[in-house]
């Protein structure tokens, strides 16, 4: 019921890192004398996690001998999101547990346009989901839940709308939905639709925002949260009225996986960029703007 755990996810990652990796060899039907590079997470992120993928990554590179490449966990999602909707310029929504981010692409790096100042979308919703007592069901996370319950929702009751210039806060919203939640004068459906309704115009507002103000003619939604329909819904209507074509990210590329890091680790390592490692530490607050996306067109 508390999320994850960051040293208990480290231990399940070291253990069953071996067992994977073979896996994924078998998978893709080549051994590990052809593999070419090897791409991980470098940041942002978790730091007892990222620190067990790099350990397994390090270990890989040395005994085959073969460059590290050290990947921006959220250029990865972008890259990836790119790939699968065959998207050019996108603004993109980067909405997850550990993110809220519109980003784009200008002078040689992904620019953050608006970003949460304190708690993210993905995390606000799994904590009201823990606080009404929602469980989650095998192949259905918190999200999904609250989705099916806002559904049914009718009344849209007041909560905090909290757009900072380009940016937003949740925190706010979220102690506002939990106190109206525990005092019971409001329904959990009424409550669930709410929530969504407010904090999806919040990140709708931001996203066309960065979209008038760089005139690009795509719209990129991945993360965990983009699987939403409701927030879906909203982003297509922003992106029609502005003559941009909108695109969603497959779940099983806008989830965190591997295949988005082994894209941006080929990417990167097409242009030259490896990882010594002795360079290889993970970089918990690795921001996405400090990334030269070398192999971006400009």
């Amino acid at each position: 019921m508390g999320g994850i755990h960051p040293r208990e996810a480290a231990r399940h990652h070291a253990k069953v890192a071996g067992d994977t990796i073979s896996r994924a060899f078998q998978e893709a039907g080549i051994k590990p004398k052809d593999a070419t590079i090897i791409a991980f997470s470098q940041g942002p992120g978790l730091g007892p996690c990222l620190r067990a993928g790099a350990t397994a990554a390090r270990t890989l590179s040395t005994y085959l001998n073969i460059p590290l490449v050290g990947v921006n966990h959220c250029v990865a999602h972008i890259e990836i999101g790119k790939l699968v909707t065959d998207a050019k310029d996108p603004i993109t929504l980067y909405v997850s547990g550990g993110n809220s981010i519109v980003s784009a692409f200008d002078a040689g790096r992904y620019r953050i346009f608006g970003e949460t100042l304190d708690i993210a979308i993905g995390n606000s919703i799994d904590v009201f989901a823990r606080e009404a007592g929602l469980h989650q069901q095998k192949g259905l996370p918190f999200g999904a839940i609250v989705e099916r319950l806002a559904k049914e929702g009718k009344e849209l009751v007041h909560l905090p709308y909290s757009v900072k210039g380009m940016d937003l806060s949740f925190s706010g919203l979220l102690t506002a939905v939990v106190r109206l939640l525990k005092n019971g004068k409001h329904s959990l459906e009424d409550l669930c639709y709410s929530l969504q309704e407010t904090a999806f115009s919040m990140l709708t507002e931001v996203t066309e925002r960065a979209l008038a103000h760089t005139e690009k003619k795509e719209v990129l939604l991945t993360g965990g949260v983009g699987a939403n329909k409701r927030l879906q819904a909203m982003l297509a209507t922003i992106a029609d009225e502005h003559e941009s074509r909108f695109c969603v990210v497959p779940k099983q590329y806008a989830l965190d996986n591997g295949a988005m890091i082994a894209w941006a680790g080929i990417l990167a390592y097409k242009q030259g960029i490896t990882t010594p490692v002795e360079e290889s530490f993970v970089r918990l607050k690795w921001r996405l703007e400090d990334v030269k996306a070398l192999w971006v067109e400009p």
